[in-house]
């Protein structure tokens, strides 16, 4: 017999967080100057000539500092005094010989600029709201592919927010929680355009699709392994999701969206931690994730991402296995800007997808909102 095991489509680490500050003190030219650093980057964007500059440098580096494969992943943030920094994300800590090798290996600083080093775990890609819903449904719950089980499994996500483009709407989660199906061994399907999209998810109905109500129907393609972006859409049925894109205990959402910036106040609703706060600590993440070919299949691929949005998930309180697909979007009280795609992370990390880049690869779509 089939058993709802939780694939929990996001992260399972049990890496302790722990974090390495590293780094010396600047000249007065540096990108890091300290008497300017606080005030001037409380909240830091990428628009700014000085972030910029220090992605120019963690980009430079990531790709032999990522030769290690104990490093997860690098991203652009801040030391605890506020000064620009590369970020380093290491899968295991020094109690390990793989992360003592790592931590003696990585420089304090990086052409002047400080690194500070994270033992995050190691981020997977990442499967509360699991109550089904009288139509029309608001988002920010379960839900998933209707046939995502194979192997005496079954798997699901967050079904996460609403878009348009072309005056028709349709459900935006992730790829590897509508499309991972990607061969016919578990459950002799893959999936397919036209297929239907659930909720709750087959994890929350005990495996039983007939417990569950068809909401949606996927449509295009699964961006992955192609794409920067870890998403999926599907069409809504008519009646059956909320027309005005309302997320569960968000209500609805503004029409625009907003860039991400370091010390930003962010919110997210998800089917397994429900309503959660944090805040950004990282831009311009070079992240990669190791994605199944099926629910409890073999590994498929191992996608790279960059240019990413790093969030603080202390013991996993702001997103949890489950939440993937969730929408992040400012911490304010009517009708926040979608921020990010919240796909992956850790128990000290979370890793979203920016917002503008996932709806230009939808056909430049658009949030339904206020």
């Amino acid at each position: 017999m089939i058993k709802p095991f939780v694939k929990l489509v996001l992260f399972l680490i049990t890496a302790s967080a722990i974090i390495y500050l590293t780094g010396c003190e600047l000249n007065k030219t540096n990108v890091n100057d300290a008497s300017t650093q606080v005030t001037s980057f409380t909240k830091m964007s990428v628009d700014d000539p000085a972030v910029q500059g220090v992605m120019a440098i963690q980009n430079k580096h990531t790709t032999n500092l990522m030769a290690d494969n104990n490093i997860a992943g690098t991203a652009t943030g801040l030391t605890e005094d506020g000064r620009l920094a590369v970020l380093v994300f290491l899968k295991n800590g020094p109690s390990s010989p793989k992360g003592a090798r790592s931590l003696s290996a990585i420089p304090k600083s990086l052409d002047g600029v400080p690194v500070v080093i994270e033992v995050t775990g190691e981020f997977k890609a990442m499967a509360a709201h699991t109550a089904k819903q009288t139509p029309p449904i608001q988002l920010g719950t379960s839900g998933g592919w209707r046939y995502d089980l194979a192997n005496g499994y079954c798997c699901g996500g967050t079904l996460g927010s609403l878009i348009t483009k072309n005056g028709v709407q349709y459900i935006l989660s992730n790829y590897h929680v509508l499309w991972a199906d990607i061969v016919s061994g578990g459950n002799s399907r893959v999936a397919t355009a036209g297929d239907p999209v659930i909720q709750p998810g087959l994890i929350d109905v005990s495996c039983n699709a007939a417990n569950a109500q068809n909401v949606a129907t996927l449509s295009g393609s699964g961006s992955l392994p192609g794409a920067n972006v870890d998403a999926g859409y599907a069409q809504v049925i008519s009646g059956m999701v909320a027309t005005n894109g309302a997320i569960l205990e968000i209500g609805t959402i503004s029409a625009t969206t907003v860039s991400a910036t370091v010390g930003q106040l962010v919110k997210k609703s998800g089917r397994t931690t429900g309503l959660t706060r944090s805040s950004v600590s990282g831009l311009n993440a070079t992240i990669s994730i190791a994605y199944d070919n099926e629910c409890a299949g073999g590994a498929a691929f191992t996608k790279t991402f960059t240019g990413q949005i790093v969030i603080k998930n202390r013991n996993s309180k702001f997103l949890n296995s489950g939440d993937s697909g969730s929408l992040m979007v400012q911490d304010i009280t009517t009708n926040p800007k979608a921020i990010g795609l919240l796909y992956a992370g850790s128990s000290t990390t979370a890793i979203a997808n920016p917002i503008n880049s996932v709806l230009s690869w939808a056909g430049n779509a658009t949030m339904v909102g206020q």
